[in-house]
């Protein structure tokens, strides 16, 4: 089973402006659907150790796939 990344965008309690992206892995099925709707506990589970921050959004993206889109971008622009 392939692992597919988890990306949480979190927002701090106490300054709602400051806001990160952190990265989870997932790896409780085998499609970026699957992961989407099976991400809220994965969530939750972070969100219960890490209370000082809030989650605003989430997306899922297989490892490494933004890395082959920026290779290939740059093969193009040459």
């Amino acid at each position: 089973m392939n692992a597919i990344t988890l990306i949480v965008t979190v927002c701090a309690v106490l300054s709602p402006t400051t806001c990160e992206e952190t990265y989870l892995t997932y790896s409780g099925g085998t499609s970026l659907r699957q992961c989407a709707m099976g991400a809220p506990p994965y969530i939750a589970q972070w969100i219960g150790a890490h209370p000082k921050w809030n989650v605003v959004s989430w997306r899922c993206e297989y490892p490494h796939s933004k890395d082959k889109a920026h290779a290939a971008g740059a093969a193009s622009a040459g």
